[in-house]
């Protein structure tokens, strides 16, 4: 399942699932599926397993999960149909726009480590962003004012399906429920000034998002995916997650042993080589430029960068 948030005609962005070319409405299709039956209420208990927000919906567990089990039996039966409309018709939307954490991990390649010659660190570097750096998957990057040194990243990032407390790292996957890319901006100047990196981490629009959350039937294994990023139609990143220095396992079993993960958290589990302050010379982001990032099975976005 690829889960969107979407809108069409200019509407408040829903929840959808984005099969082929069509985007499947889950509210309401759900609603007309409980309607059918003869059940009251039917459109507040469909908004409620079935919200605009991606949190919600996760948060809702195995009820939600059966709700989409019991649709897809009644479509094959011929007793339903899908509410779709076609993926042109619609725009997209950050498929996670209200995370209650958005946990990011540094240095978590080794090549990354190496090109800004940093040590390979002896436990996962974290820091935090927040719901405001996210942004659609084509919405503008701002570089804010006073900003010299402005970078990207692209990083794999988890869903948090479950309640994770004290995971073992054999069992972190069964707490994720799926992948998404996020491009880390980075404004290198701010988040140099002090030993601590979230100044250059946390300004509006600086974490990107989708177009897709792909659930774990989509990415069985998260550690074969290419990385990639273009620059102006330039290729500047090209990794794999299989170089990741802690990978998912070790992800989720670290944080989980800190602080307690619930449906709906976020993960950006680190950048490979090729970032714009560590070349030679340097390739630094400036209003009129595009940057572009892909993941294996997890599409693409495609952002302009805009001045403040």
């Amino acid at each position: 399942m690829k889960l969107v948030r979407y809108s069409v005609h200019g509407s408040t962005p829903r929840l959808g699932s984005l099969v082929g070319d069509q985007i499947r409405c889950l509210g309401e299709t759900h609603h007309r599926f409980l309607a059918s039956r003869g059940i009251a209420r039917a459109g507040e208990l469909a908004h409620a397993l079935f919200p605009s927000s991606a949190r919600g919906f996760l948060q809702a567990g195995a009820a939600a999960e059966d709700a989409l089990h019991a649709m897809e039996d009644a479509v094959r039966a011929g007793r339903l149909e899908w509410v779709s409309h076609p993926r042109s018709a619609a725009r997209l939307s950050a498929p996670l726009h209200d995370p209650e954490k958005f946990l990011c991990i540094g240095l978590n390649y080794r090549d990354h480590a190496e090109e800004t010659g940093s040590p390979i660190p002896k436990e996962p570097p974290l820091f935090a962003k927040f719901p405001n750096a996210i942004i659609d998957w084509d919405a503008p990057i701002v570089r804010p004012k006073g900003c010299e040194r402005l970078d990207y990243e692209v990083e794999l990032a988890f869903v948090v399906g479950r309640r994770a407390k004290d995971v073992a790292p054999q069992d972190a996957l069964d707490y994720i429920w799926g992948y998404t890319i996020i491009n880390d901006v980075s404004a290198r100047d701010f988040q140099f000034m002090t030993t601590q990196w979230m100044a250059g981490k946390v300004c509006d629009s600086f974490a990107p998002m989708g177009p897709w959350i792909a659930d774990r039937t989509e990415v069985p294994d998260p550690h074969v995916l290419e990385l990639q990023t273009w620059v102006n139609g330039t290729e500047l990143q090209h990794g794999s997650s299989k170089n990741l220095i802690y990978d998912i396992h070790a992800l989720v079993a670290y944080l989980s042993a800190h602080l307690t993960l619930v449906p709906g958290d976020l993960v950006a589990t680190g950048t490979p080589s090729g970032v714009g302050f560590s070349r030679k010379p340097p390739v630094l982001l400036k209003g009129g430029d595009r940057v572009r990032m892909e993941i294996t099975g997890l599409g693409m976005i495609d952002n302009p960068v805009v001045e403040a």
